[in-house]
């Protein structure tokens, strides 16, 4: 097949896209786009490269504020886009985004912008110089033409609208999160365990609710001991200003109640095997562990964040909680644990609300029409 359109994907790092977006991009190469994924690589190249894409490294550091380092990436990206002039570049996560879209601006290249959630620097308040510098350069490089934005909450659009940072030229749209494969997240087994099984499906970072998942379960000991488990499974994420260290995850396990697992390839079972599914959440994009979780038919606890409050309705199929509150998380879990009536009608709302909102398939279509709309204007 003759391949005449390139689409230059542009990922912080390799395993995000792997996570994320390689659904889209198998969906772009069926359709005859050539596809470029750049990227960190972290040894997971050979997995993007056996997709059928060609691979390019690029170090984006997603936490470091080096003014040298950050400067060779913004020119390793503008050699980059200048010397594959694509039709469309797609970028995800903060900084491609802001440094993909300027370089974009220069050399006019259309760009689809996927905003995943604003990140740590527009996390609890931060007012910081570093998100001074971010407004700054999305203002400039926003202004132009061909740049689609793609929100997956309101309120994260409404911010950057508030910071006058989305431009009269930008196409505005918000698709509720990058979606969930409902055949594969999808589950009718029951927990076989004895103990009710919770469970925190995440990356370690303070800003996920690590630490008060493990205080609620350290409230609830007394009580559940013997009849509930706490599970922490997620990557360490020592690059992230809010990475939680080993030794905190380490001290605080409690063999046979609060355990951490680690990363986890098969999350299907991980889902399987849970009753309870739990994010504590300071802010999201719409997490992709609460789609999933909804697909699996799991009741939810999360928070009323902007982002993870999308994926509960209260009391039909979970609970929401103020952010930071121990108490009120550890009161939720516990109306759960002691209702497996209620975590069965719950699971079941939960996978309704999958298969209405959340259908992976319907999300795709929507991303490639977005790049379509820009060849076409």
């Amino acid at each position: 097949m003759k391949r005449d359109k390139l689409l230059l994907m542009v990922v912080n790092v390799d395993w995000l896209f792997l996570l994320h977006r390689l659904e889209i991009a198998n969906e772009a190469l069926n359709r005859g786009w050539r596809v470029v994924i750049a990227a960190k690589g972290t040894g997971r190249e050979h997995e993007i490269k056996e997709q059928g894409f060609e691979f390019v490294n690029i170090d984006i550091s997603r936490s470091g504020t080096s003014l040298v380092k950050e400067f060779k990436t913004f020119c390793k990206l503008y050699f980059l886009y200048k010397k594959l002039h694509p039709e469309v570049v797609y970028q995800v996560t903060m900084k491609p985004v802001i440094y993909g879209t300027l370089v974009s601006k220069f050399l006019g290249i259309s760009t689809l912008n996927s905003i995943s959630g604003l990140g740590y620097n527009f996390t609890n308040q931060r007012k910081g110089r570093v998100q001074k510098i971010m407004i700054k350069m999305m203002r400039y490089g926003f202004n132009k033409k061909k740049n689609s934005l793609i929100f997956e909450n309101e309120e994260d659009c409404q911010e950057l609208r508030n910071l006058n940072i989305i431009n009269i030229q930008n196409t505005v749209n918000v698709i509720k999160g990058i979606g969930v494969n409902l055949e594969k997240f999808s589950s009718t087994q029951q927990p076989l365990s004895d103990k009710v099984r919770i469970l925190l499906p995440t990356r370690m970072l303070w800003d996920k609710g690590v630490r008060e998942f493990v205080e609620a379960a350290i409230l609830l000991k007394k009580k559940y001991n013997h009849r509930a488990i706490f599970v922490l499974c997620g990557r360490l994420d020592t690059e992230n200003k809010e990475a939680v260290p080993l030794e905190y995850l380490e001290k605080y396990q409690i063999e046979g109640y609060l355990e951490w697992i680690g990363n986890q390839n098969d999350m299907v079972s991980q889902y399987e095997k849970a009753d309870i599914v739990v994010l504590p959440s300071y802010r999201e994009g719409l997490p992709v562990v609460l789609m999933e979780a909804c697909a699996m038919g799991k009741p939810i606890v999360t928070t009323d964040a902007i982002g993870c409050k999308e994926c509960v309705q209260e009391g039909k199929n979970g609970y929401k909680v103020p952010v930071k509150s121990v108490l009120e998380l550890a009161e939720a879990i516990e109306k759960l644990i002691n209702s497996p009536e209620d975590r069965t009608k719950m699971g079941k709302a939960s996978r309704q609300k999958a298969e209405k909102e959340f259908d992976k398939k319907r999300v795709v279509k929507e991303h490639l029409t977005l790049c379509r709309e820009l060849l076409n204007e």
